[in-house]
């Protein structure tokens, strides 16, 4: 089930959306995060999609990095919590990607996440004029398939699809959680700590219902059944050792058996 969202009031006729490389001399904007949460959860969702060998080579996942568009002939750049492009060109040896433009380097950007923030044109703005809302920027002018939005405070997750041009609310699942459709995983909110930091994060489910773990918890996990099959190992001595006393004590050589 879709919830409506009120539809903004610029169409998409009223827009000249160019897909051009962003000059060289261009300076992206150097923002500050707008608060402590945004660079761990955007690291831990990417660790559990690689932790898990789901990124490949020719596929771009990114924080705070710029996505450009030239819309009425004037550069526009936005840089998502985090975001998801499936397929991009590979740039030159030795050449450092500093943003990325849409359709012109590759395939049109598949996901986007931002995380709340009580700035002015912020996530859920529809500023339909310059500077865009992101919302609308990202309904109207990169038109990506999956929004989502998430208030780590509160908590609150939301998730927007695009339908007929238009950004609907998703609807979660009986677990609370979301089906990102193009990573063909769920998305949810997990209560715990990674790297000493115990908050909302937002984490990964596959289809059948099973935590994407971090990279630190497949150590763990690997260091555990470690101990285990040690553990298993050392009783296994002990038994033949017992057994072996035993076999002594009625006088057969539990080498001789052997």
């Amino acid at each position: 089930m879709v919830l409506q969202v009120q539809p903004t009031q610029i169409t998409q006729k009223e827009l000249n959306i160019a897909w051009e490389a962003l000059p060289a001399d261009y300076i992206l904007p150097d923002d500050p995060v707008e608060n402590i949460q945004q660079p761990p959860l955007a690291a831990a969702l990417t660790d559990a999609l690689g932790a898990t060998k789901r990124i490949q080579p020719q596929m771009l996942i990114g924080s705070n990095f710029g996505l450009v568009a030239t819309v009425n002939k004037k550069i526009v750049v936005k840089a998502p919590d985090w975001f998801y492009v499936p397929q991009v060109q590979p740039v030159a040896a030795g050449v450092i990607r500093r943003s990325y433009t849409p359709n012109l380097e590759g395939a049109a950007v598949a996901v986007v996440m931002e995380f709340l923030s009580d700035t002015e044109n912020g996530e859920l703005s529809v500023r339909s004029t310059p500077p865009y809302g992101k919302l609308y920027f990202y309904e109207h002018i990169l038109k990506v398939p999956t929004y989502v939005t998430y208030d780590p405070y509160e908590p609150i997750l939301e998730v927007r699809c695009l339908q007929n041009g238009q950004y609907a609310l998703v609807s979660a699942d009986t677990n609370g959680r979301f089906w990102i459709p193009e990573l063909e995983l769920f998305l949810g909110i997990w209560q715990g700590e990674r790297l000493c930091q115990t908050m909302n994060w937002l984490r990964w489910w596959d289809q059948e219902g099973n935590l994407l773990l971090w990279s630190q918890e497949q150590v763990e996990q690997e260091r555990q059944r470690a101990e285990q099959e040690r553990q298993r190992a050392e009783q296994e001595r002990q038994r033949a050792e017992i057994l072996a006393a035993k076999l002594r004590e009625l006088g057969v050589d539990p080498d001789a058996i052997a």
